[in-house]
């Protein structure tokens, strides 16, 4: 029996009760079970990976907490002039929170390319799909049983590694990947970010699949959407999910003490009505006369706090996963009005 012919019984009997064991009553209860046993067997191999991966991660993060809790306690979490205290935490913890944070970023590119684009594409490539359609079980509840297991081991895996590293990064914020969380990759790797791009993209890489029917084109699709999304996200959208705080003082004073864990945006001069100039203005030349006509006093620092992180992350999730509703919408809408 060929790989293909062997699929084709197995979605057979796992759709088809009175196939798999009899036209029975107790049969037609095992339904709810047998589709999303199928949808397991067609992807055990990355489900069972994505679950190995993690365990061992937020094993990896619970261990070295406490490591790290002892190193904060004794040391501190306020980096010191000279830079001696971020420099040895970055040699003792830096590559723990460089690959934890990583991982979270890179891993729904991941699922949204080896899980979501062949979700339905698979089914569509090897025929299986039609067999499936033949059999007595609905197209309604095909599709609830192919996008439930699915998603929810996704959202499960994502939520347990984002709140585990999460946890371990918080205590350390000012210190772990350079103090910077909207830039250091913090932002997109702890609190409810991962989870939300790994929902968005994962329902965009189960379109393209349903659009595109080739399991190949599909991923390299998805692939490609996950970086041109990635980049808008952080060019355009992240510096929009929050207000920008600002700090004015005197053109020729010392520069601000921004409050711990903030994140400097960019630096302005200003008159002392508060209108803004470019930081290079009045630079060269007679630079004095020039501030005097134009009547620069002040320079001015904008910046994020970090007390707006948890509002700007949940504002820019709950877009992501508005967006991801969006698309599931359209896959369910698709799946019952348009041959698959």
């Amino acid at each position: 029996m060929t790989r293909t012919s062997t699929a084709d019984a197995e979605a057979a009997n796992a759709a088809d009760p009175g196939v798999a064991a009899g036209d029975t009553p107790a049969a037609r209860r095992e339904l709810l079970h047998g589709l999303p046993w199928l949808v397991w067997r067609r992807h055990r191999t990355f489900l069972r990976l994505a679950l190995l991966v993690t365990v061992v991660g937020c094993a990896v993060f619970a261990y070295q907490r406490g490591g790290l809790m002892d190193f904060l306690h004794t040391r501190g979490t306020t980096p010191d002039a000279d830079g001696r205290l971020a420099n040895d935490f970055q040699n003792a913890y830096g590559q723990l929170f460089r690959s934890g944070s990583q991982l979270l970023e890179f891993l729904p590119v991941l699922i949204g390319v080896f899980l979501g684009a062949p979700l339905i594409a698979g089914e569509q490539e090897h025929g299986t799909l039609k067999l499936v359609s033949t059999q007595s079980v609905s197209r309604g509840r095909w599709v609830a049983a192919t996008l439930a297991l699915p998603l929810t081991v996704a959202v499960l895996c994502t939520a347990l590694l984002s709140a585990a590293f999460t946890w371990l990064w918080t205590p350390a914020h000012t210190l772990a990947l350079g103090g910077d969380w909207l830039a250091g990759g913090a932002f997109d790797s702890t609190g409810p970010v991962p989870v939300a791009w790994t929902l968005f993209l994962t329902a965009c890489g189960i379109a393209l699949g349903m659009l595109l029917k080739r399991v190949v084109r599909a991923m390299a699709a998805t692939a490609v959407f996950a970086l041109v999304t990635s980049l808008a996200w952080s060019e355009l959208l992240i510096g929009r999910l929050g207000t920008l705080r600002s700090v004015s003082y005197p053109y020729n004073g010392d520069g601000p003490d921004l409050p711990p864990g903030a994140v400097r945006i960019d630096d302005w001069v200003s008159t002392a009505d508060g209108r803004l100039y470019g930081f290079g203005t009045c630079v060269h030349g007679d630079a004095e006369a020039c501030r005097a006509k134009l009547g620069i006093v002040n320079r001015v620092t904008q910046y994020f706090d970090y007390g707006q992180m948890a509002g700007m992350q949940w504002l820019g999730a709950g877009i992501l996963l508005a967006l991801a509703a969006v698309v599931l919408t359209f896959v369910v809408w698709r799946a019952h009005r348009r041959p698959l």
